[in-house]
């Protein structure tokens, strides 16, 4: 009972995190000790479960795939996505400088973490952590493209975003945007598909949905390999990514494009006049902050409130 409210309560950190633009599940994951235990359960997950179904049944490969903690981390993150939409995403709305320090706490504590599990800081280690650093950063940095409908580009979207459960530091909803398949997926595909059950949004899913299945049996086998034979240059890169990802979650944001639709005009909230997300924002210091109230002192103690939470999330992490 105890282990199945730990993972649970990990889960809703890794589901509440996923909401969050800029801040991974993968990063959380990582923290509270699941990360290589969820790299397996995923890689689990293939043509190998034949034999084993063929040898002992859905018992084998229940056991095979880790049911029992995939189901309370499943559970806990269904949880934690739906805390983030309602709560997260109010406190964004009302004060996002406070919000985003928790998350700058948070990620550079979490750096620092898995800076920690390297064992041997070599020159090879240290040219990927600057690699990763500048890669990452990078991505923060790029304009949003155009983005396709093209059902070949649709699964690619799909494959090189879900990436970003596992990969720390890098988010999966600012991948879309950058991409330019953020409102075509979740805006114009997801909600009609929900709703209407139309046979050409729900083909898109479909092939969305097979784009993100075969980018978590890539990336987590291929994260798996080298945490096996290179795991201080794995960790190494890992870190530079959170490090690099500082750029996208620094609390004071002023916003300077706004997300369109494919006709070109900015989508709005059902208010009719507040754009519905941005997609770029430049950092700026709290005196040239335009979102109101740069809430100061919120934002310091918040920060530490960030950094010192993955100390919790460490304590649990080490009862795996």
């Amino acid at each position: 009972m105890k282990d199945t409210v730990i993972t649970m309560i990990k889960g809703m950190a890794m589901g509440t995190a996923e909401v969050i633009p800029g801040v991974s599940g993968g990063t959380i994951a990582f923290i509270t000790g699941i990360y290589e235990k969820l790299l397996n359960t995923i890689k689990a997950f293939g043509p190998g479960l034949l034999p084993v179904f063929k040898a002992s049944g859905v018992k084998g490969v229940w056991s095979e795939i880790n049911g029992p903690f995939l189901v309370r981390l499943l559970g806990g993150m269904v949880l934690g996505v739906v805390f983030g939409v309602f709560a997260i995403s109010y406190l964004l709305e009302n004060y996002p400088p406070a919000v985003w320090a928790f998350f700058f706490g948070l990620i550079i504590a979490s750096a620092i973490y898995i800076g920690r599990q390297i064992t041997r800081w070599g020159p090879g280690e240290i040219v990927l952590m600057i690699l990763g650093t500048v890669v990452a950063f990078g991505i923060t940095m790029i304009a949003p493209a155009e983005g396709s409908e093209s059902l070949i580009f649709v699964f690619f979207s799909g494959a090189i975003a879900i990436s970003a459960l596992i990969l720390p530091g890098i988010s999966g909803s600012f991948i879309l945007l950058i991409m330019g398949m953020y409102s075509y997926i979740i805006t114009e595909t997801l909600k009609p598909a929900l709703s209407t059950l139309a046979p050409d949004k729900l083909l898109i899913m479909i092939v969305f949905a097979l784009g993100c299945l075969t980018g978590l049996m890539t990336v987590s086998r291929l994260l798996s390999w080298t945490f096996k034979f290179y795991r201080n240059l794995t960790l190494a890169t890992l870190t530079g990514f959170m490090l690099g990802s500082l750029n996208k979650i620094w609390p004071w944001r002023n916003p300077v494009e706004w997300l369109r639709d494919s006709s070109g005009a900015i989508i709005l909230k059902d208010d009719g006049i507040t754009p519905k997300k941005i997609l770029v924002a430049e950092n700026v210091l709290p005196a040239n902050y335009d979102g109101g109230d740069a809430l100061i002192l919120a934002v310091v103690v918040l920060m530490i409130l960030g950094f010192l939470s993955v100390f919790l999330l460490e304590k649990m992490g080490s009862k795996e």
